[in-house]
């Protein structure tokens, strides 16, 4: 597996023709002989002088031989006769192994010196399996029947006997060496953080790794195995999430903060590999696995009543905060009964297995993990960086302070326990002090952090109670440096408002409600998307909808609802506004939103349908018969009815006929629905009911996912 992953790894990063590993039956002998000499010529010009910190015994070895078969071609080429049939046969041979020297070798000039050290055994053999493979070839190789002279042949038979002497090689120092390094990922397995001094003497002294720029290198290298080789990596990707972060916590320790470069740039490159992010990420752990409330790894899947899968602690903790919703979709929850997903908790351990990674049952189920940071080692790696990192937050220079907001956003990343201990170790007040900052950067920096530290449930607590903190996030939104920070202020106000205690007092904020507004008209698509979810989460507070009303929220919302990014979005918050007599006239009083909720009947998504016949029915209930008959008067509306009912989901079937049967109380309004096929028996829609507080499970797709950025 690990010699897969190697070759893998080597076609892709010297771009070699799939042709490489192909006889060339096509060329003539001259042709081949002059290919050939062309490769062993570039190899041995390329590496004669080469020099590695690992592997050099093994790599000069070879070389030395290729330089000896260099010697063979040209005199073959020299002879111009024809070869024999069996020196061709073994000269097509060679071909392949030529460029399979060439590879390796290349990829031992190529890789970090950390990845050289951890694949060293490996290396080793498979500069043994060729040596073994040139045994081979010369020993078929018809050396006298060919017209060569005495030196050559000379040369040869001692190559022949050196590859026949040739023995799986492994250099005690290195070996060694490899032993210290795993010996210190041991080290933080079992709680002990190495001293800097010796970790300064491993990481600098012995592997030459001589400033920050350098371990940023290495640890980008590792980050590019496990994201490139998947399942095919060994050691495991756990291990190397354990190196990854035991570099990350060097490169602060041996060099500081400030020498670590500051730019967007440099995120970007950063977000390539650590982690998923609001678009543009690969993934770590596959995001089917990861549960909708915590995005970390289900260790119990459960299936509740509206179809969605939770991890169970996750889901029960939702529960016990009073929510009666389902946190994805946003359906009312009949009831709370927990299924066990057996099928996907059963994939789950056989993607762990693969990982190497250690599955808890659902015993343990509450215990701590992170898909991305799955060992013990680049747990307590990690916690040591984060203690570094908010000192410099603390008592640093700005730059120094930038850097490190920066550094904790991209370790908040991903994890549970990223995001439980870098709050503990007391991170959110000085981040919430950077909000104000003048520097753009270090701004953006430091609320993207308080976004993925708020997606641990625990953390929302935390930030809220902290003086000024919620306050601060509505500054950035409202007058935020970058879209960037605006738009991350919003979705950090959707993560906040996650907890229903907490949805009245980002409301009553000074301008929350206004710049949320704002941003679902004026923002990027990204912005509206951040914006309506979190307008979305404040009107399921009914103590929120008169402030949402004269903050301009329901204007905005009927605006979005021609933008079909945030359209079915927008149309569920219009219908739980809509509950509301205040909510109904205010609605009611846009000139457009009849004509909004139509088209979306009309041409919108199975769910946008949905959303938009309920909140048609929230209007007719709520807000009287002028209202019913504004609706009932739209000439399309019946021919939209009937087909929902046929071709509509179950929910939006259900809410159409309920739609009809208020209609038929109207007066007259049985002539307006001959064949509509209102007589149908639909669960749970009483025909006398009239109450305007009759709660229907809406199906607002208004995802809990946040932009981990």
């Amino acid at each position: 597996m690990a010699s897969a992953a190697i070759f893998s790894s080597l076609r892709r990063r010297i771009f070699l023709s799939v042709h490489a590993f192909l006889a060339p039956v096509e060329l003539t002998n001259s042709a081949l002989l002059k290919t050939l000499t062309g490769v062993t010529s570039e190899m041995t010009s390329s590496f004669s002088r080469l020099n590695l910190l690992f592997q050099r015994k093994n790599s000069r070895s070879l070389v030395r031989k290729i330089e000896v078969i260099h010697v063979l071609l040209e005199n073959l080429s020299d002879l111009e006769l024809n070869l024999p049939s069996p020196a061709v046969v073994c000269l097509r041979e060679m071909y392949i192994l030529l460029f399979r020297c060439k590879m390796l070798l290349e990829y031992c000039v190529r890789s970090s010196g950390l990845w050289l050290l951890i694949q060293y055994l490996s290396l080793s053999g498979q500069f043994h399996d060729l040596n073994l493979e040139m045994l081979t070839l010369l020993d078929v190789f018809p050396l006298r029947e060919i017209e060569l002279s005495d030196d050559v042949i000379e040369q040869v038979e001692l190559l022949r006997k050196q590859c026949r002497r040739g023995k799986y090689f492994v250099d005690i120092e290195d070996e060694i060496l490899r032993f210290e390094l795993f010996s210190l990922l041991n080290e933080f397995e079992h709680g002990r953080v190495p001293s800097r001094v010796e970790l300064f003497y491993f990481f600098v002294e012995k592997l030459r790794i001589m400033d920050a720029e350098c371990f940023k290198s290495e640890i980008e290298f590792l980050e590019e195995q496990i994201v490139n080789h998947g399942l095919d990596i060994e050691p495991a990707a756990s291990v190397l999430h354990g190196f990854i972060a035991m570099c990350r916590y060097c490169r602060f320790l041996l060099y500081g903060i400030e020498n670590v470069e500051l730019g967007l740039g440099n995120d970007k490159q950063e977000k390539r590999v650590i982690g998923q992010e609001s678009e543009d990420t690969l993934i770590l752990v596959p995001v089917d696995f990861t549960c909708p409330i915590t995005l970390d790894l289900m260790m119990d899947p459960v299936i509740i009543c509206t179809g969605q899968t939770y991890d169970r602690p996750s889901i029960a903790r939702w529960m016990e905060d009073g929510n009666c919703t389902c946190p994805k979709t946003g359906q009312v929850l009949i009831h709370t009964h927990l299924v066990p997903n057996r099928a996907l908790r059963n994939l789950i351990m056989h993607w762990c297995s693969a990982y190497g990674i250690a599955y808890n049952s659902p015993v343990d189920s509450s215990s701590k993990f992170s898909g991305a940071s799955a060992s013990k080692a680049a747990i307590e790696s990690n916690k040591a960086t984060a203690q570094l990192l908010i000192q410099e937050l603390a008592n640093g220079s700005q730059g120094a302070k930038t850097v490190a907001a920066r550094e904790i956003r991209l370790l908040a990343k991903t994890g549970r326990e990223n995001r439980a201990y870098i709050a503990e170790a007391g991170a959110i007040p000085h981040l919430k002090a950077l909000l104000s900052s003048k520097n753009a950067l270090a701004q953006e920096n430091s609320v993207t952090a308080m976004l993925n530290l708020s997606i641990y449930d625990k953390n929302k607590r935390r930030i809220i109670n902290e003086a000024g903190s919620l306050g601060s996030i509505v500054k950035v939104l409202r007058f935020g440096h970058t879209t960037e920070a605006r738009e991350n202020a919003a979705a950090t106000l959707f993560s906040l408002s996650a907890v229903h205690e907490y949805k009245k007092r980002i409301a009553q904020e000074d301008g929350a409600v206004e710049a949320l507004a704002w941003l679902l008209m004026e923002g990027t698509a990204r912005g509206k998307r951040d914006a309506v979810t979190a307008l979305f989460n404040l009107a399921t507070h009914m103590d929120n909808c008169a402030k949402m009303i004269d903050s301009g929220a329901v204007a905005a919302l009927v605006r979005a609802l021609w933008c079909d990014t945030v359209a079915e979005e927008a149309a569920g918050a219009l219908a739980i506004l809509l509950r509301q007599p205040v909510g109904a006239e205010a609605v009611g009083n846009e000139e457009t939103v009849m004509v909004g909720l139509i088209e979306m009947m009309h041409g919108g998504s199975p769910k946008g349908k949905e959303n938009a016949v309920a909140a048609l029915l929230e209007l007719c209930r709520v807000g009287g018969e002028a209202a019913t008959q504004r609706v009932l008067k739209v000439p399309a509306m019946i021919g939209l009815l009937h087909s929902l009912l046929f071709t509509g989901t179950k929910r939006a079937r259900r809410k159409a006929a309920s739609l009809a049967r208020v209609f038929q109380r109207c007066e007259n309004a049985s002539l307006h629905l001959n064949g509509l096929g209102i007589g149908y028996a639909f669960t749970g829609n009483s025909a006398g009911n009239t109450n305007p507080s009759f709660v229907e499970d809406y199906a607002v797709p208004v995802s809990i996912f946040l932009p981990v950025v």
